[in-house]
């Protein structure tokens, strides 16, 4: 009876507290996922209800936060509640630091990538070199194809972004060695239009220009223009054919969208001055150096 006397006994004081504090664990861990919810959803609902066209990075840069912050909370409440558990259960935490201290030497090694990892998205955050929504391209270590997508999630230990597949990529950060933001402050659409050498070069400059004055001063293509698209010139010149280049410098995240209207006004433009040929040519180009990263959206 004793041995049951004791074993009673040890439910209803440690055993008791044992299991209060996995169901304060998991009732924390629960506040603290919702009360990040509820934040990147104010956040949306701000962006939303706003009649701004794009996020802004401050608020690209909260909402990252918010998401960095809450995995780290979570991360510590449950380390601490495991040793609380531990310690309940009858292990010695002071009497665990010498074992501790050799299990870390001998997984140091194995740790290396967790920790740079850690620190690489600590720099991420602190840097705001990216934050959800995000339109990235994203050299990795050991990889010969950039990962490129919108940022949907950023811990400290990885990135996750959606590409134009609707595929999602999970990125540890420590194996990040080069990031190109498509969405950052503005960004700029590149149309390469290309045209016979023997064509009229002036005259195909004056025809863009009159397109680029046309799409500024339209109604739905004006509010994502920053200014007047421009042609830059020649921007290479084979034996039968030149490329002449327009750019326009639009809100972040819309040269997609920009380009692909410019390239339809562009068309038609050149059909109309008996230029068919040049924009049939033109039309089956499937990428310009704008959209190197496909098209997210």
């Amino acid at each position: 009876m004793a041995p049951t006397s004791d074993f009673s006994d040890w439910l209803r004081s440690q055993g008791l507290e044992v299991v209060l504090l996995i169901l304060g664990a998991a009732l924390v861990g629960r506040f603290v996922t919702w009360a990040r919810t509820r934040i990147t959803d104010q956040i949306d609902q701000s962006f939303q209800h706003s009649d701004q066209l794009v996020r802004t990075e401050s608020a690209k840069h909260r909402q990252a936060l918010a998401q960095v912050a809450s995995w780290v909370l979570l991360s510590i409440i449950y380390i601490l509640v495991a040793m609380a558990v531990l310690k309940r259960l009858g292990f010695e935490l002071a009497g665990l630091v010498a074992p501790a201290a050799v299990l870390g030497a001998a997984l140091g090694f194995g740790a290396q990538r967790i920790v740079q990892d850690l620190l690489a998205g600590f720099f991420i955050i602190t840097e705001r070199q990216y934050g959800f929504g995000d339109v990235v391209e994203v050299a990795v270590t050991g990889s010969a194809e950039a990962a490129s997508g919108i940022v949907e999630d950023v811990t400290l230990r990885v990135t996750k972004l959606r590409s134009a597949d609707g595929e999602v990529i999970i990125v540890p950060n420590g194996q990040i060695v080069k990031v190109t933001n498509l969405s950052k402050d503005w960004a700029r659409a590149v149309v390469d239009v290309p045209v016979p050498a023997s064509a009229d070069i002036n005259h195909v400059n004056e025809i863009l220009h009159d397109v680029g004055t046309k799409a500024f001063q339209d109604r739905r293509l004006k509010p994502l223009l920053l200014d007047e698209p421009s042609v830059m010139g020649v921007e290479s010149l084979d034996i039968d054919q030149v490329n002449i280049r327009m750019v326009a410098r639009t809100l972040p995240g819309k040269q997609f969208q920009v380009g692909r209207d410019l390239r339809v006004r562009v068309a038609a433009a050149l059909r109309r001055e008996g230029l068919g040929s040049a924009a049939a040519e033109m039309t089956a180009i499937p990428l310009t150096d704008g959209d190197q990263a496909g098209d997210p959206v």
